[in-house]
């Protein structure tokens, strides 16, 4: 029942939970549920909705990994080449293998990292929000996280060799300039003309006009004293690349669209986007014997908390993948994802339902989100 998932919504704005939060979830056959709560920027008086525009962050990977593997369908993208065979730079990457002093210590990787690799997050890549050496190497190289938009940030190294462990990082980012290179034709573009347009997702862009800026609520902030305010932070307006791994802005109506057509084994009303085939290898392990780490600890608290799954996850192209049921909610075999803002997203075949819950604010994953998260998770399966 809509009302149900309406209070789970409110009661996480009225609790100081979160600033404001949009929801949609959807089947087969269309949109099930829509709603909002809280104000688009804290402290006014317009309410968020899913019409409302969020910095999707890594929610943009499924998308630029679908890109990917249209490109592989076609015969352009070979995902077990080397990532130097089309991004010759690639090979400059070294890993970082302790420091001496303030000085990083480096060494080549044991192996070439694959396309494949970067799809799947294995080639030793990281982040520095959920890696302290490379937070340490960004201070004393001096060289700027993702966020800054500057092409600086492919010449940080390896903390792994590739292969040998699932480590969250940049990989998606690089894997944008590989669809480039492979592709012929810029990011943005690869994903306007394969994806967003033929789907109908005119909301979704890396590069917004006035008045989806003027839609957006901004990252909010949150004080001692429990209010919420909003911030200052913002992605670069006139980034040097797209990003494929945290670039896009999208409404979770928009999004939902993206969804039903992973939902639908890459159709949408009538429209394909991926063949079926692709779609399955999508929501099927593609780390092997590799596991998406059960516990996750912060390297930047202002960033995220830590991130604690628990076990029995692994990841296909793009999608979070569970192993076992979750009782009153997703099947076995859903894929997911989120993003840094507190975006995140779920497709269930199994059962046919797919959702999304929205709000931007940082850090990512406090505990009182992820109950919410939880909460309507439930109640969406519970009204079927």
């Amino acid at each position: 029942m809509s009302s149900n998932i309406d209070k789970v919504l409110q009661a996480a704005v009225d609790s100081g939970a979160v600033p404001c939060v949009a929801a949609i979830a959807a089947d087969r056959n269309g949109v099930i549920y829509a709603g909002g709560a809280g104000a688009k920027v804290a402290g006014g008086n317009d309410t968020v909705g899913v019409d409302t525009h969020f910095r999707i962050m890594s929610m943009t990977k499924m998308v630029a990994t679908a890109a990917a593997l249209q490109l592989r369908e076609k015969g352009d993208l070979d995902f077990d080449a080397p990532i130097d065979t089309y991004r010759p730079e690639f090979a400059d990457l070294q890993v970082l293998d302790g420091f001496d002093g303030d000085t990083p210590r480096m060494r080549p990787p044991a192996t070439r990292a694959t396309v494949k690799q970067l799809v799947t997050h294995t080639t030793g890549l990281g982040y520095w929000f959920w890696n302290a050496d490379l937070v340490r190497w960004e201070s004393v190289t001096g060289t700027p996280n993702v966020l800054s938009g500057t092409n600086t940030i492919f010449t940080a190294p390896m903390v792994a060799d590739p292969g040998t462990t699932f480590e969250y990082g940049i990989n998606t980012d690089w894997l944008g300039k590989v669809v480039e290179a492979a592709g012929g034709v810029t990011l943005d573009v690869a994903v306007k003309e394969g994806i967003t347009g033929p789907l109908g997702m005119d909301q979704t862009t890396f590069h917004r006009n006035a008045d989806q800026a003027g839609n957006t609520t901004p990252i909010h902030l949150q004080g001692e004293d429990g209010t919420w305010s909003a911030s200052e932070i913002a992605l670069v307006e006139e980034p040097e690349y797209w990003a494929g791994g945290h670039g896009l802005y999208s409404t979770p109506r928009d999004y939902i669209k993206f969804q039903r057509a992973l939902l639908g084994g890459g159709e949408l009303d009538g429209v394909r986007i991926l063949q079926e085939s692709t779609v399955d290898s999508a929501f099927t392990n593609q780390i092997g014997d590799l596991d998406f780490p059960a516990a996750i600890e912060t390297a930047d608290p202002a960033s995220t908390h830590g991130f604690y799954p628990g076990p029995g996850y692994k990841w296909g192209y793009g999608l979070l993948l569970n192993t076992g049921d979750i009782p009153g909610m997703r099947r076995a075999g859903s894929g997911a994802w989120a993003g840094l803002c507190n975006t995140h997203f779920w497709v269930d075949p199994t059962s046919g339902i797919a959702g999304s819950i929205y709000s931007n604010f940082l850090p990512f994953v406090p505990q009182a989100a992820l109950d919410m998260y939880a909460n309507f998770e439930r109640a969406v399966y519970a009204s079927r």
